[in-house]
Formats: C-alpha cells, structure tokens, sequence
C-alpha cells in the first residue's frame, strides 16, 4: 500500500471526527516524528472539544430540567455596558433551539472578540427568537444604570418573536407576567444567558464603533467607553459629548 505523505495525513486528521484503532495504531507507530506529532495533536484536540462540549452539556442543564417538566421556549438575559462611561446599556434576550449544541460558548467577557464575532453568526443561525434592547446615555443619567439595564432587558423580551416559556436572567428580576429564574453569574452556568450575553456584547460593541465615526477623538472602537486613560484624556482634552454619562464619576465632577 502507497504510504501516505505527511501533508495528506494532515488534511485527513484536520476533518477526522474519529479513527478506527487500527488507523490510529498505525499512525502512533508511524516512523515518521511528523506523523506521530500530527495524531498526538489529533489527540488533545479530540481531549479539548469533548471538554467544550461536556461543559456545554452542564451549562445546559436548567434549560434541560425545565424542558422535562414540560416547558418549551426557555430564554435567557443579560446586558452589556453597565460600567462605561458613555455609550448605551444593550440588553439581549435568546431562545436557543433545544437540539442546538455550540461548544465553547461561555460569557462573553470569557472569549476573546473575535470568538465573540463567532458565535454571534453561530447563534443567530441557531436561535428561535432574538430580543435586543438599548437604553441610551440620556436615558441611563435619568433613570441610573441598574433601572436603565432593567428597562432594557424588559425591552428585550418586547422584542422577541416567540414568547418565552421562562426567563433564565443574569441577576435581575422582572416586572413581567412570565416565570422567571434570576441566576447569580448566570452567564457561566446558562447557555441561554451566556448565548444572550454575546448577542448584547457584540451588538453594543458595534454600536460603539458607530460612535467613534459620529464622536471622532474619544477611541469609542477602541475601549468601547469605558474609562481607560486614553478615554479620560480625551475627556479632558475635548470635553464629553452627547453619548457620555454625566452622572458617572469622574465626568458627574
């Protein structure tokens, strides 16, 4: 039999799902160093995804029990931007389809931006209703930034399509005719939350990287509003501008 080349083993492993014993016998007893690195790094690779996806499968389990008692639709919450110093809070409401399995989803402060990017593609492919709510800068000095987070998750869940069964929500109750679970870091023990926390991470993300074209000077695509001191000398150097929040320190001085 033709003895395969290295880059062809390559190409095989990089598509491989599983290998028989004997296939993979042979390539841990390859002669050859470069074959044998290639199925050891098959190998932690396979170790990793099984990780990603057991871990998956324990962040799934409220939805998991709630679907056994008969409940259908189950959402999660969160927002992002509650500590910046100028932009909007943005909060995401997500119903994953039950047979949906995205392994490595985790909160979106956990993945890089670019994972981020990833799996907002993947979850919008793969939700039955996404919600998004936005609470301006103004709004946020009027009504203080927990009550504006509130407002904007509530505006969420008006947004959905399809009305949840239950709310999986990242530390808030609210005000809303539906069951209801507040969970503390919810976004590491929930897919639906950690999945909503993505969609409102990059949704305001993006909406701050408008704002530096409309508000040029600040960074806004750089940190996003929140105070770094590139932000701060900016601040000092141009003054605020409409998207920054007068009632947080050190701009309420």
């Amino acid at each position: 039999m033709e003895q395969l080349s290295i880059a062809r083993i390559k190409e095989e492993l990089s598509q491989a799902c599983g290998l028989s014993s004997e296939r993979k016998h042979a390539l841990e007893n390859d002669p050859r160093k470069g074959v044998r690195r290639l199925i050891r790094l098959w190998e932690e690779r396979q170790f990793r995804d099984q990780r990603l996806i057991e871990k998956f499968n324990e962040m799934n389990r409220l939805e998991s029990d709630l679907r056994s008692i008969g409940i259908d639709n189950i959402a999660g919450i969160d927002e992002a931007g509650r500590g910046p110093l100028a932009g909007p809070v943005v909060a995401a409401c997500v119903i994953l389809k039950p047979a949906v399995v995205l392994p490595g989803i985790n909160d979106s402060k956990q993945l890089s931006a670019a994972k981020r990017n990833t799996f907002f593609d993947k979850i919008r492919e793969s939700a039955v209703s996404i919600g998004i709510g936005i609470v301006s800068a103004h709004e946020i000095d009027e009504i203080n930034i927990y009550q504006a987070a509130k407002r904007a998750m509530m505006l969420a869940v008006g947004q959905m399509d399809v009305r949840p069964g239950h709310l999986l929500i990242d530390a808030m109750e609210l005000p809303l005719d539906l069951a209801q679970t507040s969970l503390i870091k919810g976004d590491a023990r929930s897919n639906s939350i950690a999945a909503a926390s993505i969609i409102a991470k990059v949704t305001r993300d993006r909406i701050m990287d408008e704002l530096d074209d409309v508000y040029p000077g600040y960074g806004f695509s750089g940190h996003k509003g929140y105070g770094t001191k590139e932000h701060l000398q900016a601040i000092e150097r141009l003054g605020p501008c409409p998207e920054h929040r007068m009632t947080f320190a050190p701009l309420k001085r």
